[in-house]
């Protein structure tokens, strides 16, 4: 039995701590979150406890086998820090901190205290990316050159509105389409350059969006958008290669598809269909990296990974402050 404390009652607490409970062999010991309504509405008929704080929650157990990081951003360096020192383990929601230099601190503490640190990037579990991603190395489309993605909904509601607060939040670029980014370094390999427009600098109340190019050091290049300004959550990519086209959009309810360019006697698109998933992509990532506290294996995306993406959230943020393209630099490089 896998022992889980969680940390955050909030949307992603409730995300996390349903996937939990359809485990065998894991128990969601403890929900620490300082409502505790919030909390209970997660627990229901659950035999979990609910703690005002970390320190409380560790006083009541005799082990803790993971604990799983699902508050704010800005509070993701506090908790890892106070894991590491207890000698958890460690899951945390993306993005891994608010800044660059808290993401690489909380990393090498992580490694000083010989605890594991998983960053929660769960993109890279929804089948319809991975299906794309094992298309692009196949070479069904050949060579690509442009790729498009969006992801976005309404603007969200944190605890203490804290999304809307530059101090704490890092906007649609840091705390939504970092997604992506992790999604395309991974299908594509390192980003060369970025460059970034968004509408943060209008005043407007709860609304926020931007499009950010990445340029690749393969030469493919990437237009990312993201919007906090729709009431419909969607995602949706498209990779336009040489021979065809990758395409996937969450409104249509379809699967990827792929169409492959042919003589105009055989204008026909190729389907590829999905498997459908028992359980949801969240389940899988958590699964995999409890998996990998006992196998010790390397997971699908690692901390590093994790750092990465933030570097090019961190650079699109200051290319919308310059208005110029940002270089990754060495830094970006394997």
């Amino acid at each position: 039995m896998q022992n889980v404390l969680l940390i955050g009652a909030g949307t992603m607490g409730m995300v996390h701590a349903s996937a939990y409970y359809a485990m065998k062999d894991v128990k969601v010991v403890g929900i620490v979150d300082i409502r505790k309504e919030q909390a209970e509405k997660i627990i229901g008929e659950n035999d979990t406890k609910i703690f005002q704080t970390l320190e409380e929650a560790v006083g009541n157990f005799e082990r803790i086998d993971v604990i799983d990081i699902c508050a704010p951003t800005f509070l993701h360096k506090e908790y890892v820090i106070k894991a590491a020192d207890l000698g958890i383990d460690v899951i945390c929601e993306k993005p891994l901190a608010y800044s660059l230099q808290d993401a690489q601190e909380m990393i090498e503490y992580c490694m000083k205290k010989d605890v594991k640190l998983f960053v929660g990037h769960v993109v890279r579990f929804f089948p319809q990316y991975s299906k794309a991603k094992e298309l692009v190395k196949q070479g069904s489309i050949g060579d690509i050159g442009i790729v498009r993605t969006r992801r976005g909904g309404n603007f969200p509601l944190g605890w203490s509105d804290w999304y809307a607060d530059q101090s704490k939040s890092g906007g649609v670029i840091l705390d939504l389409i970092i997604h992506d980014f992790d999604f395309l370094r991974w299908t594509f390999g390192e980003v060369d350059r970025v460059f970034a427009k968004s509408i943060s600098d209008k005043g407007l109340d709860h609304l926020d969006y931007a499009i950010v190019t990445l340029v690749f050091k393969s030469g493919v290049i990437a237009h990312v958008e993201g919007t906090w300004a729709h009431q419909t959550f969607s995602s949706q990519f498209e990779f336009a290669g040489k021979t065809g086209i990758i395409e996937y959009d969450s409104l249509k309810e379809e699967p990827v598809l792929l169409s492959i360019r042919q003589s105009n006697e055989e204008q026909n698109g190729v389907e590829v269909p999905q498997s459908p998933m028992k359980k949801s992509p969240y389940h899988i990532e958590l699964e995999h990296f409890l998996s990998c506290l006992k196998t010790n294996d390397t997971p699908i995306v690692t901390a590093e990974d994790a750092y990465k993406a933030m570097e090019i959230s961190v650079a699109a943020l200051e290319s919308l402050k310059t208005g110029v393209p940002v270089s990754l630099g060495p830094k970006g490089e394997n």
